[in-house]
C-alpha cells in the first residue's frame, strides 16, 4: 500500500499497545460497551456525538447514526471483532474529551463484571517478548484501561505473567488525558528516561494509537491482527487535512515486525 514499508530509525524503546495488539479481551471489552451504550442519555452525552455530516468515514457515519438510534452496536461490527472500544469512542465523539471521559468512566465501571481472561493475540507473542530482552531494548506496553485491570492481566496472562517483560507499564488512569492523546506515550518514555524520537516504536492496532504515537513524536508501526486491506487502511488513514495521521510501517505479525526489528537494528550496527 501507500504507507512506508521500513521505519527511520532503527529501534532503542518498543512500547506496545496491550488489548488486541498483544492480548485478546475482545470478549469482555464487548460485553462492557453493551452495558455502557444504553447509559448515553444517563450520562448525559447523546447529543454531545459527533454529527454524521463530521463523521472521518461512511462507514463512521453509519456507526454514529446506528448507535445514536438504538444504543448499541450493530451485530456485524461485534460479530466482526476487529474494532477497539477506544476507537469506537473516539468515532462516537470526537475531540469532546469530556464526555468520552464520562463513556471511558462507564466502561470501566461495567468492565470490572468482565474481566478476568486474557489470552495472546499471537500465539508467539511471548517469544517476541523475550527476543526483544535479549536484544537489549526498552519495552513497554500501554492501555486506555485502568491499572487494576491491567496489573491483573499482566499478572496472569500464560500462567505465569508478563510483568518481567516490561520497564514501564501507563495505563488510563496514570494520565489526564487518554489515547488518542500522546500522554500515555510521553509518560512511558518519562519514566524510561529518553526523550521523543523515532527510535522509540510505539505498536498498536487502532486508529488512536497512530494518532497518540504521530503526536507524541515517535515511530507509529500499525499492528494489522485484524486482517484489514489496502483498501479500508487507506480510507481509515487517509492523510487529509483533518485526518492527518498516518502509519509509518504496516505490519500484519509479530513475525514481520520481528524482521523489521532486526533489519534496522543490525543495520546499525554493522
Amino acid at each position: 500500500m501507500s504507507i512506508v514499508d521500513m521505519p527511520y530509525a532503527a529501534p532503542k524503546i518498543m512500547l506496545f499497545d496491550w488489548h488486541a495488539t498483544l492480548v485478546d479481551t475482545h470478549d469482555a471489552m464487548y460485553y462492557a460497551i453493551d452495558d455502557v451504550l444504553p447509559k448515553l442519555h444517563e450520562l448525559n452525552v447523546i447529543d454531545r456525538m459527533v454529527k454524521t455530516e463530521d463523521s472521518k468515514t461512511l462507514e463512521d457515519a453509519k456507526l454514529v447514526k446506528y448507535v445514536r438510534e438504538n444504543k448499541k452496536l450493530h451485530p456485524k461490527l461485534k460479530a466482526a471483532r476487529k474494532v477497539s472500544r477506544t476507537d469506537i469512542f473516539q468515532v462516537l465523539f470526537g475531540d469532546d474529551e469530556a464526555a468520552k471521559k464520562l463513556v471511558h468512566e462507564a466502561f470501566d465501571d461495567a468492565y470490572r463484571n468482565y474481566y478476568g481472561e486474557v489470552y495472546p493475540f499471537e500465539e508467539d507473542v511471548e517469544e517476541m517478548l523475550e527476543d526483544l530482552h535479549q536484544l537489549n531494548l526498552k519495552v513497554g506496553a500501554l492501555t486506555n484501561r485502568n491499572r487494576e485491570f491491567m496489573m491483573h492481566e499482566v499478572s496472569v496472562i500464560n500462567g505465569s505473567g508478563w510483568g518481567h517483560f516490561f520497564h514501564t507499564i501507563v495505563c488510563g488512569d496514570d494520565v489526564e488525558k487518554r489515547k488518542p492523546a500522546p500522554d500515555q506515550i510521553l509518560l512511558a518514555l518519562e519514566e524510561l528516561h529518553e526523550e521523543p524520537s523515532l527510535s522509540c516504536w510505539y505498536i498498536g492496532d487502532s486508529t488512536t494509537d497512530i494518532i497518540a504515537a504521530k503526536e507524541a513524536g515517535v515511530t507509529a508501526i500499525y499492528y494489522n491482527g485484524a486482517g484489514w486491506d489496502k483498501d479500508w487502511l487507506d480510507k481509515i488513514f487517509p492523510g487529509t487535512v483533518n485526518h492527518p495521521h498516518r502509519p509509518d510501517v504496516v505490519v500484519d505479525d509479530f513475525k514481520e515486525l520481528m524482521h523489521l526489528v532486526r533489519l534496522e537494528k543490525f543495520a546499525v550496527s554493522e
